[in-house]
């Protein structure tokens, strides 16, 4: 089995890094399970403010790597039990507490889409692809790696994307929402650190609450009083001492995340 995902962290920013050397970092077995396992411990991780997502070298990622279907996901029986593995590493990525910004330089195809649908800022390369054509296999897209795509880009765009199993270019994916932004391919790096940097500069329990309060009002159940009393939470917070006190000084706030 080839590949693997890492993980570093410099100052508040993770960076979470899909390979698989000359596979377009498509993902193994093993992968998605190291997938899982980066993101459960960042999540858990209270020093962390932001994670990048990215693939090494000019791929973010091809999906899973069709060269181990033959042992793996062959039949239904494996089919259900790769899905065991596969669909708790998507989970672990849409369930991390802090904002996760997807760097997409190159081909982002089949679960690779999957994957990046998970994040929270989309920024892509203008050389980036997008796609699941995996018509061409004879397999579907399951309930679970679909259901975020659509979220993001709606379901006449998905079915398009899936019916005709084709593969468009960055310009497109901005259209149809699959991604937040287009940078030059030189500037993808630069443009997602900088994002990333102006995350971890503001308050990181307010960055956890947003992104908690903006994925709990897609869902069309009626608000909770305990949820609708969470609203006033950070203002016990010292961060929101501190960042008022800087307002009030026209100083720069040092957030403690406290």
């Amino acid at each position: 089995m080839s590949g693997s995902v890492t993980a570093s962290k410099d100052a508040f920013v993770a960076t979470v890094t899909m390979e698989n050397a000359g596979r377009l970092n498509a993902l193994s077995l093993p992968m998605w399970r190291q997938l899982r396992a980066c993101f459960d411990a960042l999540s858990e991780d209270d020093s962390v403010r932001c994670v990048i997502l990215r693939g090494a070298g000019e791929a973010f990622a091809a999906g899973a790597d069709i060269a181990e279907f033959e042992n793996e996901r062959h039949d239904v029986e494996s089919a259900r039990a790769y899905g065991a593995e596969m669909h708790p590493a998507l989970d672990a990525v849409s369930s991390c507490r802090h904002p996760v910004v997807a760097m997409i330089d190159g081909p982002c195809i089949g679960g690779g889409l999957e994957i990046a649908a998970r994040t929270d800022i989309r920024i892509c390369s203008e050389r980036s692809r997008f796609g699941v054509p995996v018509n061409r296999l004879g397999l579907v897209a399951a309930y679970e790696e679909l259901a975020p795509i659509v979220r993001i880009a709606g379901a006449a765009a998905t079915l398009e994307i899936l019916l005709e199993g084709k593969i468009i270019d960055a310009a497109r994916a901005l259209q149809l929402g699959l991604v937040s932004r287009v940078v030059a391919d030189a500037d993808i790096e630069k443009e997602c650190r900088a994002t990333a940097a102006r995350i971890a500069e503001g308050a990181p329990l307010v960055a956890r609450w947003h992104k908690k309060f903006v994925n709990r009002l897609l869902d069309p159940q009626p608000l909770s009083a305990a949820e609708r009393e969470e609203n006033f939470a950070c203002f016990g917070t010292e961060d929101f001492r501190i960042g008022n006190r800087a307002f009030l000084a026209k100083a720069k706030p040092a957030f403690k995340g406290e």
